[in-house]
């Protein structure tokens, strides 16, 4: 059983902005999707996702944290399933 690794607040910020991006472009994505109405639910939300992670890479930035650990934190969008994301944002027959 794989575990979260430790992160500091800004990276969980990073992870869970990034994780949540993901989500809803494959939500957005015109291969799977065929209501219009939760496609602009989708690409909506995508603003105050992109916002959140632009912040979180910002506040990593001021405290010195300028390393992304990119091991640690794909780890961590493993646990959170955000490969099953990502498998969604591909052309379906592409």
């Amino acid at each position: 059983m794989l575990r979260m690794p430790a992160l500091t607040r800004a990276e969980a910020d990073v992870v869970d902005s990034y994780s949540a991006l993901l989500e809803n472009l494959a939500r957005v994505n015109p291969a799977r999707q065929d209501e219009t109405y939760r496609a602009l639910r989708a690409a909506q939300a995508l603003v105050s996702q992109a916002t959140a992670l632009r912040d979180a890479l910002a506040l990593m930035f001021q405290r010195g944290e300028t390393t992304i650990h990119s091991s640690t934190l794909v780890r961590a969008l493993l646990i959170l399933d955000a490969d099953k994301a990502v498998d969604r944002l591909t052309l379906a027959g592409r």
